[in-house]
């Protein structure tokens, strides 16, 4: 078994040695009297030990983001030349990279390059809308001797808050169209991650040359900062990607004082196998898309809907697929399925285990606990409106329920609060298409599976899933003002 290292990497950059917090150009270690152990999520061993940085030390990077942001905005081929600098940095550190991800949040070496590969695209992407400021769009007149304009302005200082599942992917879906439009930013990303959601990306940022104070990276907690991320005065936009929660929380702030917000919220992905569907190639899609990092993304298969001409045969394939997933340690490269984030993700997906006992679900697959790894779970004949249907699992649980028809179906796809990704499997193409447009979510995706993101593409959920759009061009009017400006050009008469 090929292991990766914990102390050091091929290249010699050991990002697990960055625990300071980036503010104003510069690494300052935290000044709270706490301190993090950052743990492999596989062992417990603690791979760095965190100094917590304060409010204080926000309210400096505050600054510093509020008196660079003039400068950044106008620069429109440094903002370019930091971004390729950007994409050069992650290629050359893809090693070191992957590593970090494996070992910090206890990524598959699989999922670690598909995240970074991910992230490399956005980045690439969003080199196209570097110049989208300050671009002048001639309006067809409604009236004589009138010329319209519309320009596009940076909003100014940007707030981003990351969660631990894909770190590095979900950080940068937010910092790198803010930087591109001229905004400075703010980033806090979960501590759990924050050497793979904040001190890779400030790394990297500070070799491709990005200015001092345009982004600023605070490895720290709620318990320190409370909620200044969300009330501070010069946040012009919240961007958060976590649970719906929290998400309810931040609107409530923002809206009290008119912040934009970014929302990517929970999920409840629903799978839909059609009486049609090609059962073997939707079996393949279903066991990736529900076992891909555990189960713990959140548009990961929440829910297997499954017409009950076809349930059993799904079924016994699925199940039969599903116990050839090799387990383990995440830094063995055959690895699938690894350790759950923390332990608290461990009790509430073995208390949501005992909740499908006893609720009388079939029990399909039997897993077991090894450590912090979890393996599969499947249970069948699941309510779709028991509690643990409705609830977004974040673990290696499958859960199938039975439809009576197609048209149930998608009825008990709808059943839920969420609305973010889903999938239907069928042999008809064209219905298919119709009946993803009755399903309830911001995407769907016909003969695949629900862990889909393309940059561009609009990704974001309705419902209790998320406010706003995130892709090019997108993305664009999320992170920018958009202002009209009228030139009269000759004397208009008015009417009194």
């Amino acid at each position: 078994m090929t292991q990766i290292s914990t102390t050091s990497t091929t290249k010699g950059v050991n990002f697990l040695s960055l625990t300071k917090s980036f503010i104003n150009g510069q690494w300052v270690e935290g000044e709270s009297d706490r301190k993090y152990n950052d743990l492999n999520p596989y062992d417990n061993s603690v791979i760095a030990t965190i100094p917590i940085a304060t409010k204080d030390q926000l309210e400096d990077a505050f600054k510093a983001a509020k008196s660079a942001k003039k400068e950044w905005a106008a620069n429109t081929k440094l903002r370019e030349e930091v971004l390729t600098n950007f994409i050069q940095y992650l290629k050359d550190n893809q090693d070191e990279i992957v590593n970090t991800l494996v070992l910090e949040t206890g990524s598959s070496i699989l999922k670690s390059q598909v995240e970074l590969q991910l992230t490399i695209g956005l980045l690439e992407e969003t080199l196209k809308i570097v110049d989208s400021l300050g671009k002048v769009k001639t309006v067809d007149p409604t009236m004589p001797d009138k010329t319209n304009h519309v320009y596009r302005f940076p909003l100014g200082v940007v707030s981003t808050i990351a969660p631990f599942n894909f770190p590095l992917y979900l950080s940068i879906r937010s910092i790198a169209p803010a930087l591109a439009l001229g905004n400075t930013v703010i980033h806090k990303p979960d501590i759990q991650a924050g050497l793979s959601s904040g001190s890779i990306i400030a790394k990297a940022l500070e070799v491709s040359g990005v200015p001092a104070g345009v982004f600023n990276s605070l490895l720290t907690d709620i318990q320190e900062i409370g909620d200044t991320m969300l009330e501070h005065p010069d946040v012009k936009l919240i961007s958060f990607t976590g649970s719906t929660a929290v998400g309810r929380h931040i609107g409530r702030i923002a809206g009290g004082s008119f912040k934009r917000v970014a929302l990517e919220l929970g999920g409840n992905s629903p799978f839909i196998v059609l009486k049609d569907a090609n059962i073997d190639q939707a079996v393949k899609a279903a066991i990736f898309g529900k076992f891909l990092h555990s189960g713990q993304i959140c548009m990961a298969i929440n829910r297997f809907i499954i017409h009950e001409d076809v349930y059993d045969e799904f079924a016994q394939k699925f199940v039969e697929h599903a116990k050839t997933l090799p387990y383990g340690n995440p830094q063995d490269p055959t690895t699938i399925v690894g350790p759950l984030i923390n332990q608290v993700q461990l009790d509430k997906a073995l208390k949501n285990i005992e909740k499908l006992k006893a609720s009388g679900a079939d029990v399909l697959l039997e897993g077991k606990l090894e450590g912090n790894v979890l393996t599969p779970f499947v249970f069948g004949n699941v309510e779709n409106s028991s509690d643990i249907a409705q609830s977004e699992l974040f673990a290696p649980i499958a859960i199938l329920i039975k439809a009576t028809s197609d048209e149930q179906a998608i009825e008990l796809a709808n059943d839920t609060e969420y609305g973010l990704s889903s999938a239907i499997f069928t042999t008809d193409l064209v219905r298919g298409e119709e009946l993803a447009l009755q399903v309830e979510a911001g995407m769907t995706h016909v003969n695949d599976q629900t862990v889909n993101d393309l940059p561009n593409i609009p990704f974001g959920g309705v419902k209790a899933s998320g406010v706003g759009r995130y892709g090019n061009p997108w993305i664009i009017d999320e992170f920018t003002e958009t202002k009209w400006v009228s030139v009269q050009e000759q004397e208009r008469p008015f009417p009194f």
